[in-house]
């Protein structure tokens, strides 16, 4: 076991990795009730096609999440129930990029955590419980597709990576969900759901080695071999302009700009926060950007800006309702290359340092938000406790070279959903 100390965060994490390969992260609180545990794969919607024994696995849409809907089952039931009986509350989630279960108590956590790495590890399907959870699910995809957000969001993402997976739903669509069977699933489970893919993190006054020693007890000795995924190629042209219409009051938009994929390590975590900066120094609620589109009518309390990163993909991203969405991109172009070339107040951009700072140590009052970056740095290379050091790092002029080569330089595209006329 490795302590490691963070004076400037007042926290301190255990971590352990076990022979067969599973990361064991324990983020002690001493004195808090509340105990959180989640054990994650690195297995989501955008796994589709992987490498499994020399041989190239083409898998349907929605498998991940299908998967997850499935592994509460269990030969005596269902463990959410044997959960909920002792006071646990537990849930789970599927992304792009990964799968996650997860249960927050206060009594029983040893039992609890043994579980939940029992039904994990140890799958139950049958033909007859998987043909019965289509119908669940199929009901799920509608409500999606049906969903003006999900649908500006998703041709942005098919306009900027036509080859991406991460175009298509985490749930899959009716169609690909009937190619799933428990055949198809358990092959799944085998080659993502092995320790060497995972990692489990708890939260909490809690004994790290009671932890471990669960682990060793409940998951399988061996940890399963590297996984070679494919996520498609991101040098497809962009398309500047997608449209379609739906059942809305007001037109959505989202605009979004292509970026260079980040890499692994440290490197991505300072990435992240550069790129987050940058958007929010340009566009963010207290920009003067965001401030003349207001004031103009092209915008209102529904934008929102950001910067994503899933596997192969990055991009900057801007959106809500306007019935002028094309002026918008324009405006974000033209502050985008104003700032690059007058700068901006020093000032402003240590105060919107100070705000993201801040709102970095906030997230340390959430256990849930700190497993997920507990997750996502282990999964990516980095420690995510060492951001205060990453910030360090990042001046003014990072900024403004990511705007410049993200934003100004960029190729761009937009998204709109207009109103059905009547």
């Amino acid at each position: 076991m490795e302590l490691t100390c963070y004076p400037r965060l007042g926290e301190e994490v255990v971590r352990h990795i076990l022979p067969n390969g599973l990361t064991v992260c324990v983020v002690k609180k001493p004195g808090f009730r509340q105990k959180y545990a989640l054990l994650a794969t690195r297995y989501g919607g955008m796994d589709l096609r992987f490498r499994q024994g020399g041989t190239w696995v083409d898998t349907p849409a929605g498998i991940a999440h299908y998967l997850e809907h499935k592994m509460f089952d269990t030969a005596e039931g269902n463990a959410l129930q044997e959960l909920a009986l002792r006071g646990a509350e537990p849930n789970a989630f599927t992304s792009n990029a990964m799968t996650a279960y997860y249960f927050d108590s206060t009594e029983h956590f040893i039992p609890n955590l043994k579980t939940l790495l029992s039904f994990v590890s140890v799958p139950y399907f049958t033909a007859e419980s998987v043909a019965k959870e289509q119908g669940i699910i199929a009901q799920e995809i509608g409500m999606i597709e049906d969903d003006p957000g999900w649908q500006v969001y998703k041709n942005l993402v098919r306009a900027l990576y036509p080859d991406s997976p991460a175009a298509i739903p985490v749930a899959g669509s009716v169609e690909s969900i009937r190619h799933i069977t428990a055949d198809t699933l358990y092959a799944c489970h085998r080659a993502f759901y092995t320790p060497s893919n995972m990692c489990l993190v708890a939260v909490g006054d809690v004994d790290s080695s009671d932890i471990i020693a669960a682990a060793q007890e409940i998951l399988p000795a061996e940890g399963g071999t590297p996984i070679e995924r494919d996520y498609g190629g991101g040098s497809g042209s962009v398309t500047p302009l997608t449209e379609r219409t739906m059942e809305v009051a007001q037109p959505q938009f989202l605009a979004g700009f292509r970026c260079p994929d980040a890499p692994e390590g440290l490197e991505r975590l300072r990435t992240n926060v550069i790129g987050d900066l940058a958007v929010d120094m340009l566009m963010g609620e207290s920009s003067p950007l965001y401030s003349r589109l207001y004031a103009a009518g092209l915008i209102n309390a529904s934008f929102e800006c950001g910067f994503d990163l899933l596997p192969g993909v990055a991009y900057v991203y801007a959106g809500g309702e306007s019935a002028d969405s094309a002026a918008v991109l324009d405006a974000v172009r033209q502050e985008a290359a104003r700032v690059v070339s007058e700068g901006v107040d020093e000032d402003y951009y240590q105060r919107l340092r100070r705000a993201m700072f801040g709102a970095s140590l906030k997230g340390l009052n959430s256990f849930e938000s700190i497993a997920l970056s507990m997750v996502e740095g282990c999964f990516h290379g980095f420690d995510a406790y060492r951001f205060p050091e990453i910030f360090d790092t990042v001046c003014k002029e990072d900024v403004l070279r990511f705007i410049r080569q993200n934003i100004c330089d960029a190729p761009a595209a937009l998204s709109v959903v207009q109103p059905k006329e009547e």
